[in-house]
């Protein structure tokens, strides 16, 4: 790909809505400004991103083939699973992050962006290398065991006993949801999803550019109050991340046998970083964790590397093994 090509697909996928109003909300906070996203507010937002990126997954697993599906939503749930470990584990030998911050970092790389996804998935329509469609499946499928290794790191150093810790987990409203929302997808199907369309599709980029403003909010007024926190170390961590993520998410591509357009997004799933399900999710279920770091870290670091250099990489890399 040109260096003109890399430009564009920067571009294209700087300069959109959500992630403009993150910039907005940031600014805002940044410049002591009164704007404000109500916290009842913010939490219903939180509801219903989990709830449609949990539905559409379903719906997408309804109209995929089982076999082939399977083999890569399970993959995707042990990628999803095991990275906040390799994370968790970096950022504790290298920084001097805490304990729960760590937890709630690492979850949010074991995780998946959602811009992201789309963003690789139009790159590669562009370049003719077009994904299966049940990729998004595996994309919700890929967010509540993040969820679930952060919420284990997190309680290990707070001295829960495993059985206590299994039950807080399990019944964790946020993957409850999540996970409750893809049976129903896959339950009703394309049906369903026609009776729901207007609430689950037309509204979800405005739902997205209100909470990413939230977010933005939150994260600078973080900054603010706790800057001192993001030291050398931790913002390298955002950087090295994508790269470990989207080398298991290779590995594991080749070893399905995929094609080069669906192992360039399971590794664009594996090397990025949440900031909607995670986030919601660690505010609910950690709320002493700093959103100003992991925010910062996955929308201020990771972000923008996976689009400006990481989702070219990431097909160039697939295209050279899976052929």
């Amino acid at each position: 790909m040109s260096v003109l090509g890399f430009l564009d697909l920067a571009l294209n996928n700087l300069i959109s809505p959500p992630i403009l109003f993150f910039a907005l909300g940031l600014a805002a906070a940044l410049v002591r400004s009164d704007l404000n996203v109500p916290e009842a507010v913010a939490k219903a937002l939180s509801i219903y991103l989990i709830m449609a990126i949990g539905f559409k997954g379903g719906v997408e697993m309804a109209t995929a083939s089982l076999t082939e599906a399977a083999l890569a939503i399970g993959a995707g749930i042990l990628l999803s699973f095991a990275i906040p470990f390799i994370s968790y584990g970096l950022l504790r030998t290298t920084s001097r992050t805490g304990r729960i911050d760590a937890a709630a970092i690492a979850a949010h790389y074991g995780s998946i962006s959602i811009v992201t996804f789309i963003a690789a998935t139009d790159a590669g329509l562009a370049m003719g290398l077009a994904a299966a469609g049940f990729m998004v499946a595996v994309a919700a499928a890929m967010e509540a065991p993040a969820i679930f290794s952060g919420l284990m790191l997190a309680g290990k150093q707070e001295g829960q006993s495993r059985g206590d810790l299994i039950r807080e987990v399990a019944t964790n409203g946020s993957i409850l949801l999540l996970v409750g929302a893809f049976l129903i997808g896959w339950a009703t199907g394309t049906d369903g999803q026609a009776v729901v369309a207007p609430f689950f599709d037309e509204i979800f980029r405005g739902v997205l550019c209100l909470f990413l403003l939230d977010m933005g909010l939150v994260a600078g007024r973080g900054l603010l109050r706790q800057a001192g926190e993001l030291r050398i170390p931790v913002i390298i961590h955002g950087l090295y991340m994508p790269i470990i993520g989207a080398a298991l998410g290779l590995g594991t591509a080749a070893l399905l046998g995929l094609d080069a357009g669906t192992g360039a997004l399971l590794m664009t799933l594996s090397a990025s970083a949440s900031y909607i399900a995670v986030p919601a999710a660690m505010r609910l279920a950690l709320p002493q964790a700093k959103p100003a770091i992991s925010l910062t870290l996955s929308l201020g670091v990771t972000f923008p590397f996976n689009l400006i250099f990481g989702i070219p990489l990431y097909y160039a890399a697939s295209t050279a093994v899976l052929g």
